[in-house]
């Protein structure tokens, strides 16, 4: 299920570039602080939508909207509710509409575009290695991520693979800085090929690393 936010324009001015550790503090506020203690996201948050970037951050002029999917339908009644006891959200705007929009059916194969960069990492000799859309192991990352997700929600995980679409001519990477942690993340379209069921869960949880924080986000 996914549930979409219009959000007013910011009264605050400018909205840093690194702006995602907000949407994961609001994200928090609603859903309750002490209801998400997983390690494995079964969730994922899209980037705001409608700013215009100037030399020292983004301009919300016309306010944004900004969406959270989720598997866990229990946890988007807490966010419903948590959005309706206080709407703010950062830097003077608050979410001024709400509407839900129901998982979609899938067939077997869907080509996704990305919201947000695609973060995928592995371990090397002790150091988190960034991998790109350019490398072919990525591909085998990324279903394991999934996979693991899908096992975690009790769905069957065997069948299903995920791939990055390098016929996509615009495919590149961007650094995206969280926390003062820069993250090299890919700007690609990507292939989910498994059951419907497998493909749906896909497109509510994200894809590849730290859904939860802004990364991976589907349309």
């Amino acid at each position: 299920m996914r549930i979409h936010l219009s959000i007013s324009k910011s009264t605050s001015g400018l909205l840093p570039f690194d702006y995602q550790r907000f949407l994961v503090g609001a994200f928090h506020k609603w859903v309750g602080e002490n209801v998400i203690h997983n390690d494995v996201s079964l969730y994922s948050l899209s980037w705001l939508i409608g700013g215009k970037a100037t030399k020292n951050g983004l301009h919300f002029s016309d306010g944004a909207s900004w969406f959270i999917s989720s598997v866990d339908e229990e946890m988007i009644r807490k966010l419903l509710k948590g959005i309706i006891n206080d709407p703010d959200f950062a830097f003077g705007m608050q979410v001024a509409e709400v509407n839900l929009q129901e998982t979609p059916e899938f067939g077997e194969e869907r080509r996704f575009l990305v919201n947000s960069p695609i973060l995928v990492k592995k371990q090397l000799d002790g150091q988190q290695k960034h991998l790109s859309y350019e490398d072919s192991e990525s591909d085998s990352v990324m279903t394991a991520v999934l996979q693991s997700k899908l096992q975690k929600f009790g769905i069957e995980s065997q069948g299903v693979e995920v791939q990055f679409d390098r016929t996509y001519g615009g495919a590149r990477q961007k650094l995206v800085t969280y926390r003062g942690i820069g993250n090299r993340a890919n700007v690609c379209p990507i292939i989910v090929r498994g059951t419907p069921e497998q493909v749906a869960f896909a497109w509510n949880v994200g894809i590849g690393h730290s859904t939860g924080i802004g990364f991976g986000a589907l349309i």
